[in-house]
């Protein structure tokens, strides 16, 4: 393992860094949120592609040339250098205070290539300073190298997205909608791919995650009709839709079952299963569409839940909802599925919740499903994740 010092450069190649590799930043502060990212710079130390700013928002850039993951309170990056475009030159890797704090209070902290490059840095490196460039692997004379940084920066996160010539979508509208074409949105996390998830640990201070709230809703506009939003486009008007939100679980223990309200499983909050569904929206006039509530502070007792959503009545046309899910829970950033992949099948797998290790890891699914003969969506979906329960004809009352 070769130790470098603030300002040491290496060629990657002399450091016996092959082209794909890991980058971890283990950033330790106590009683802080750090926020880690990636810029992808052109020749000119600029943001010209924000596609290519990989963070808690945006987790690949294209091609899975850069990748972000948390692993613990690690974040791991991992690079491929093959897979970038002629038009980077430079990856610079920072981290940012979010909220009270700066980054005098870092304590033992390190920026780590593989095995083969550590570089590490401590709050006693810094003042007043919300950020810090910790370090860059940049393209000079057609080679790759790696420069440990370690520059203090005195704005967070929005400054050195300006810094380097990006720009920050407007916060979100009351009404989920999307960030502006080519913006970065620094307020939520979006799951924008199949697969694509995100990790949380615990909230400092507390043994779980707290109320996790599961809202679906979709976008509406000021012009719309009396019979407004995810219906009206799927009705022209009508009121004879009836939307689901509904879940899926499997304990720690093994038993596994199902919360929706057909058949009134409502389930419970305080109780086994620790998931509860709030009402049933039959007529999508409710402006807060539809809920569910899993107990975060009971989090080790659940393995897994599955997150979906199914036409009970009407004919369904997903690719005209904008239906968006939001998943919230207290001191973390917002999640967001949008459902806009699917066709006329009747049900859609949202998102995975799944406990990795105390960890809680979400996953997009927006898989859609029907019925193929005999065999309902539901089961068509139990069968593709396998919790297999078992199924009757049902209603609701």
């Amino acid at each position: 393992m070769n130790i470098f010092s603030r300002g040491q450069k290496g060629k990657l190649a002399d450091l016996g860094c092959p082209s794909q590799f890991p980058i971890v930043l283990d950033m330790n502060g106590p009683g802080l949120t750090i926020d880690v990212s990636c810029f992808g710079l052109d020749g000119d130390d600029k943001l010209s592609d924000e596609r290519f700013m990989v963070f808690y928002n945006q987790l690949a850039a294209p091609g899975n040339a850069i990748t972000l993951a948390m692993d613990g309170g690690k974040a791991r990056f991992n690079v491929n250098l093959d897979a970038l475009p002629a038009s980077i030159a430079k990856m610079v890797f920072v981290a940012a205070v979010d909220g009270n704090g700066t980054m005098r209070s870092l304590g033992a902290s390190t920026m780590s290539i593989g095995d083969v490059v550590q570089f590490p840095i401590s709050g006693g490196d810094f003042q007043d300073e919300k950020a810090v460039i910790v370090g860059e692997v940049y393209r000079k004379d057609g080679v790759w190298r790696f420069g440990a940084n370690g520059q203090g920066f005195n704005g967070g996160l929005s400054a050195l997205l300006k810094h380097f010539g990006g720009t920050e979508a407007a916060a979100p509208t009351p009404a989920p909608a999307a960030p502006a074409q080519g913006k970065v949105s620094l307020s939520k996390v979006t799951l924008e791919k199949r697969g694509d998830k995100v990790s949380l640990d615990k909230a400092a201070g507390r043994g779980g995650y707290g109320r996790v709230h599961v809202n679906l809703n979709w976008n509406r506009s000021g012009s719309a009709p009396a019979k407004t939003g995810f219906f009206a486009k799927l009705t022209g008007g009508s009121s004879t839709v009836d939307l689901d939100l509904a879940c899926m679980y499997e304990m720690s223990d093994g038993t596994r079952g199902l919360v929706q309200a057909l058949g009134n499983c409502w389930g419970e909050y305080d109780r086994y299963p620790f998931i509860k569904l709030e009402g049933d929206d039959r007529t999508g006039q409710n402006a807060n569409g539809e809920n569910i509530l899993i107990n975060g502070d009971q989090f080790n007792n659940i393995k897994r839940a599955l997150i979906f959503a199914f036409i009970y009545k009407g004919v369904p046309n997903w690719t005209s909802t904008d239906g968006v899910v939001t998943i919230d829970m207290p001191g973390q950033t917002p999640i967001e599925v949008k459902l806009d992949q699917g066709g006329n099948q009747m049900m859609c797998a949202i998102a995975m919740i799944e406990n990795r290790g105390g960890s809680m890891q979400v996953t997009k699914l927006e898989e859609y499903f029907s019925q193929q003969g005999s065999i309902s969506a539901h089961q068509m979906m139990d069968q593709r994740f396998g919790f297999g329960l078992r199924w009757t004809t049902g209603s609701k009352s």
